[in-house]
């Protein structure tokens, strides 16, 4: 349904701040997918520009000879930087922070507080988001099969998961700022607000996203339009015929 692999956390060096490249960073990218998301939300934290390219994932374009040979696991987002071409969303994300970053705010050293970030980009990337995406296709044209009661179970067993994370501070590691596990979050757990998913009773989850609103760079542009269009293409693949 929305496009990405299983992430790897990056291997990380040094932080410093070179000059930008002098051409702009080559983004393969679908806007409704929340992966992708999370890179353009953590490319306008840093200033980073990039150049994007649209793939149409819906129409299959990922599948083309051309983008195969860029990717071959036909995923996107695919990150070009030089001889480096990129494909897990994550991976990107720690990768831009790492060669663009200020300071370690983003991800910061700190082997406490990175284990935690950690832990949630895995928990996005294994947990809640799968278990999203299995939910919405076991309900499919409107009509619920076997195994919904089972997904539904699992889905909003994810969902309590992340309401108590969201307990220990303003932001998802627990920290009093915006860091790449926010960044990677929003773009998923807004995509399932944007589809109907989260009841009002979930209000840490509610109150962390309109903090993330107001406190991200570019969030209307890099997010907020992606997930309002694909809740409205999922609302439609559950309430008619497939």
């Amino acid at each position: 349904m929305l496009s990405d692999g299983v992430d790897d956390t990056n291997r990380l060096v040094a932080f410093h701040r070179p000059a930008l490249a002098a051409m702009p960073l080559d983004l393969y990218y679908c806007i409704t997918s929340p992966f992708c998301r999370s890179v353009l939300l953590t490319a306008k934290a840093l200033g980073v520009e990039l150049n994007l390219k649209e793939v149409d994932i819906w129409a299959g374009e990922q599948h083309k000879p051309e983008y195969l040979a860029l990717n071959p696991e036909h995923t996107v987002p695919t990150l070009v930087d030089g001889s480096l071409v990129l494909w897990e969303s994550r991976a990107i994300c720690t990768y831009l922070i790492t060669k663009f970053g200020k300071d370690d705010a983003l991800y910061p050293r700190d082997a406490v507080i990175r284990a935690k970030i950690d832990s949630l980009l895995y928990f996005d990337i294994a947990t809640l988001f799968p278990r999203f995406k299995t939910f919405v296709a076991s309900q499919l044209g409107g009509k619920r099969d076997a195994t919904y009661e089972e997904k539904k179970e699992k889905f909003f067993e994810g969902l309590n998961w992340l309401e108590r994370f969201l307990s220990r501070g303003n932001f998802a590691a627990g920290t009093d700022h915006i860091t790449v596990a926010d960044m990677v979050l929003v773009p998923s757990v807004t995509s399932l607000a944007e589809s109907g998913f989260i009841p009002d009773e979930y209000t840490r989850t509610h109150e962390w996203v309109r903090r993330c609103k107001d406190g991200m760079v570019g969030y209307e542009e890099a997010n907020g339009e992606g997930a309002r269009l694909v809740g409205e293409r999922i609302k439609r693949m559950i309430s008619s015929p497939a």
